[in-house]
């Protein structure tokens, strides 16, 4: 195990919650025989309390996770030089954990940068899934958000923080800032309180532990450190467990204001999430959210219990196929650069999903095509890393909101535009010509460049990102208003300009963008438009839907 892993808040321990309409078969204290779990110190300053890792442990997935975690903590973004340092790594080792990642698909090398990409995400989209409250309860939240004019907010408890895992914000020059996935720290929020009310004396203990080691909450990157002053955090625990909500009376930061209330499994009367009306005290203050926010948000919260309660059991999706077969063949194709147990390791991950909730030791080796004893002992690592627990009865593994500390926050904010820029970049690398994104503007008569990529040539089309042009004249136009197969634009904005553009379509079908290839009419007549840059064309739309897809289904991408 690297070094200097403590230094991530996440990088040790099980975590205790799980909640969702399935959930009550799990234990508070989920461990079991066959997968020891570990349950150390909370924060990074208590590492002397971390028990080694258990001899079945996978070393190359335990230091791939702890790559993920400081690409995540860092925003996204990191050179190896500075993933060396803060995982105490070899460099040779960052190399090739980076080497395999990208392979995934999982992070792309930008210059001296390694990234984060949205495929990444269905990491964390598996442990939502698998979940189900934001498919069930997160139209509810949206409406109430809508109705109010304020940002509502769904979070789950995670050990002795809370974990964001819908959003739905106002777009504001003051606004929410927070992320899904974000980890802020128990007491400091409104959810914070209601989760407390349901926590054991261990469970008390760990967060006085934690709260001595860290006074500040510097291992909390979502929240700015905390100010010296008394804590009534326990005051306030009980007051929200008699009264059955709570009060953020900015505890965060000065003006921030929340109240919260939460909403109970139907199976076994436990906390499922908490949901949380967030204003600022130039709208509301906190009185006001309790007098004449609060009745609006127990009426929703009361519908979705109803909600979970009436929702059908879900249909399995189908699992992921030839994931074994693919790692096999792409260590024989890298070699050494490619690290197999990593990859097999992460790909355990992806075998939860709705439908695939809980599953036993035997369902994960079917659903991923790894062999058991693989399978076993990528889930030992989990367990030891705190991103998966077992129930003491049903011998079944779920994941836990841990899950989304592998990049979803950062990847949780990305816009279409951000998604596209690398694909277009490549594509305009292949063709050497300039490449462009494209969306309609509301009254469908222009569209307005949102992202692009030139190439080095004397001669090239010159449109610069933020551009209107009249949507009838231009390919990218086209493609949006038939919104089917291909447009060849041919000197009908500019003599010269040659053009040919596809749509890029949502998770709906809907084309809600397009991508083209313009180029001056001397270098590809309309035939090899057709024949030598469609192709391209088309296989970089495809790619880019396939990053829009995962990206947006749970999280919002905004199209400009």
């Amino acid at each position: 195990m690297p070094a200097n892993t403590t230094t991530d808040p996440e990088a040790h321990g099980a975590a205790d919650a799980r909640t969702g309409p399935s959930a009550s078969t799990a234990s508070a204290h989920p461990a079991a025989p066959a997968v020891p779990t570990a349950v150390p110190a909370a924060g990074p300053a208590a590492s002397a309390a971390v028990p080694a890792a258990p001899a079945e442990a996978v070393t190359p997935l335990m230091r791939g996770v702890a790559v993920l975690r400081q690409l995540t903590l860092a925003g996204g973004a990191l050179s190896p030089s500075a993933l060396e340092r803060a995982t105490g790594l070899a460099r040779s080792t960052v190399d090739r954990i980076t080497a395999t990642l990208s392979r995934m698909g999982y992070v792309r090398l930008d210059g001296r940068d390694v990234v984060l990409t949205p495929r990444l995400m269905e990491l964390g989209n598996a442990y939502l899934a698998a979940l189900r409250l934001p498919a069930l309860l997160g139209a509810r939240a949206d409406a109430l958000a809508d109705e109010l004019d304020e940002s509502v907010s769904l979070a789950v408890g995670d050990r002795d923080g809370i974990r964001f895992i819908h959003q739905a914000t106002r777009r504001r020059a003051m606004s929410l800032s927070f992320r899904i996935g974000d980890l802020l720290p128990a007491e400091r929020t409104a959810p914070g309180a209601l989760f407390a009310t349901e926590w054991t004396d261990e469970d008390w203990r760990r967060w006085h532990e934690r709260r001595s080691a860290d006074p500040e909450d510097r291992n909390f990157p979502a929240v700015p450190p905390r100010s010296p002053g008394p804590d009534d955090f326990e005051e306030r625990s009980a007051q929200a467990g008699r009264e059955d909500w709570s009060l953020d009376d900015q505890l965060i930061e000065p003006g921030l204001v929340a109240v919260s209330a939460p909403v109970r499994n139907p199976a076994d009367g436990r906390i499922a999430c908490v949901a949380s009306v967030v204003s600022h005290t130039s709208r509301h203050s906190a009185h006001d959210l309790r007098t004449t926010l609060l009745p609006r948000l127990r009426e929703t919260v009361a519908a979705m219990e109803r909600d979970l309660r009436e929702a059908p059991p879900p249909a399995p999706a189908p699992p992921p196929s030839g994931l074994a077969t693919w790692t096999a063949a792409s260590k024989q194709e890298l070699g050494r650069d490619f690290i197999e147990s990593l990859a097999r390791g992460l790909t355990v991950l992806t075998a939860f999903d709705e439908g695939r909730t809980a599953l036993t030791l035997t369902e994960v080796a079917k659903a991923t095509g790894l062999a058991r004893a693989t399978a076993r002992r990528a889930l030992i690592t989990y367990g030891h890393l705190g991103l998966v627990s077992q129930s003491r009865d049903t011998r079944t593994f779920t994941l836990t909101p841990r899950v989304l500390s592998l990049g979803f926050p950062p990847l949780s904010r990305a816009s279409l535009s951000g998604i596209a820029q690398p694909h277009l970049e490549g594509l305009a690398a292949h063709v050497h010509e300039t490449t462009s994104l494209a969306v309609l503007t509301p009254s469908g008569e222009e569209i307005q460049y949102t992202a692009r990529a030139t190439t080095s040539r004397i001669m090239s089309v010159d449109i610069t990102v933020g551009a209107r042009l009249p949507a009838r004249a231009t390919s990218l136009g086209q493609a949006l208003l038939a919104g089917h197969g291909y447009a060849l634009v041919d000197e009908e904005l500019e003599q010269g300009v040659r053009s040919i553009a596809v749509p890029v379509r949502d998770r709906a079908g809907r084309a809600v963008a397009a991508t083209n290839i313009a180029l001056h009419a001397a270098r590809h007549t309309r035939e090899e438009c057709v024949e030598d840059l469609l192709p391209a064309l088309l296989r970089t739309a495809h790619h880019l839907e396939e990053d829009l897809h995962m990206a947006s289904r749970f999280t919002r991408v905004a199209l400009t």
